[in-house]
């Protein structure tokens, strides 16, 4: 049994954006930069934060961040999350599968799709200049 699990995530959960303490005072350390595969689209809600949603068939390869976080700490971060934010598998562009912050469908919905930018930080880079 393991006492850590790899968790993806894309939005401001990253390094050095706003909710990244959840991760680190539960004690999650950062792995590495990747990015999906080409199956996941990105919205804006209301530029506070993305949700990600698997969309096979369709969409682009979102930057993503690997945390390796101790498996008590999972349901912690979770709680601390965003309203319409969960966790869930996500395949990364070498095929493996982690799990990784995904939206519900029904936060998206209405919202500004930025799925263009690839990630959350170039939107908000876009949204500086």
């Amino acid at each position: 049994m393991t006492n850590s699990i790899l968790l993806a995530v894309n939005g401001t959960l990253m390094r050095g954006l706003e909710l990244n303490p959840n991760l680190v005072n539960n004690g999650a350390t950062f792995v590495r930069e990747d990015a999906t595969d080409a199956c996941y689209r990105i919205w804006s809600i209301d530029d506070r934060h993305p949700a990600m949603l698997r969309t096979p068939g369709e969409g682009t390869n979102v930057a993503v961040e690997i945390w390796d976080v101790p498996a008590e700490g999972i349901a912690k971060i979770l709680l601390s999350e965003p309203p319409g934010l969960a966790i869930g598998k996500v395949v990364l562009r070498d095929g493996s599968i982690v799990l990784g912050v995904l939206g519900e469908p029904f936060l998206c919905k209405d919202r500004r799709e930025i799925t263009q930018y690839g990630g959350w930080r170039a939107y908000i880079a876009s949204r500086r200049t």
